[in-house]
């Protein structure tokens, strides 16, 4: 299983979930963790790219489709790191907005 890390606005997201939410994020993290590559690489996430102005390439996602929610994180095979960059509702594609504001500062 991969070490999952999640940066502070990302735990702020968590926050800010009601109890039944927060517990099925956790879940699905957990779940994506112990293969958090991208589907083309016999992993469980499918990758991002560059679209609607954000450059996320490198970047992948994990679809809550029942509560609506994204998970957008980054990789790290180095240091066998799934690192979480936001938690938010996918509305207009406001979650990929905010993790390209996220791994820009």
């Amino acid at each position: 299983m991969w070490k999952v890390e999640y940066l502070r606005e990302a735990l702020e997201d968590i926050k800010r979930l009601d109890q039944s939410q927060r517990v099925q994020v956790v879940k699905a993290v957990n779940k994506v963790a112990v293969n958090p590559l991208p589907q083309a690489e016999g992993g469980y996430s499918k990758p991002l790219g560059n679209k609607g102005g954000t450059s996320l390439a490198g970047y992948c996602k994990i679809k809550l489709l029942k509560l609506g929610l994204r998970v957008v994180y980054k990789v790290v095979r180095k240091n066998g790191i799934m690192k979480i960059i936001v938690i938010s509702a996918r509305a207009d594609d406001e979650v990929y907005i905010m993790a390209q504001k996220r791994i820009e500062e």
